[in-house]
């Protein structure tokens, strides 16, 4: 393990607790709120993040093993985002506090035992513009997107 994904596993674990705190304090009006540039409820929104955002390990793995990334592109990652928050518009409050708790959890276990050379790994993909390290990976899905998210929340329910 190295100091690097020691202090990433932190800010991933901190992150977690802030957005859970934040989720489990919304109301039931609040859940529903339509968030402006998702065009999902807060609710949904929130899923994303524990369903998707915090699963972004299921890449880091392929990377760290030397595996091809899925080619996709971000209008497909849309796409599928979109489908599955369709599929999910009726989540409740505790399957999402469950899902941001346990992926959030498995994400900061599985960066904490990463090496500098499986955080420096690198993989390609088009949704993040060609060729991208573990490390920037999961700086971008987490602590750009997925905080991009939160603050979505937070604007529609006007907190």
């Amino acid at each position: 393990m190295s100091e690097r994904a020691k202090d990433l596993s932190k800010r991933i674990a901190s992150f977690t607790d802030e957005v859970v705190s934040y989720v489990d304090g919304l109301s039931a009006e609040d859940w529903n709120q339509v968030l402006e540039w998702e065009e999902w409820t807060a609710g949904v929104t929130a899923r994303h993040i524990g369903a998707g955002h915090f699963r972004i390990f299921e890449l880091a793995q392929m990377m760290v093993a030397g595996k091809e990334l899925p080619q996709l592109t971000m209008d497909q990652i849309t796409e599928m985002s979109n489908k599955d928050s369709r599929e999910h518009s009726g989540c409740t409050k505790e399957e999402t506090l469950d899902a941001l708790r346990k992926n959030g959890a498995e994400l900061a276990e599985f960066v904490a035992g990463l090496s500098d050379d499986d955080l420096d790994r690198k993989g390609g993909m088009p949704a993040f513009g060609g060729e991208i390290s573990v490390d920037q990976m999961i700086q971008f899905v987490i602590f750009q997107s997925a905080q991009e998210h939160l603050d979505n929340i937070k604007k529609a329910v006007g907190s």
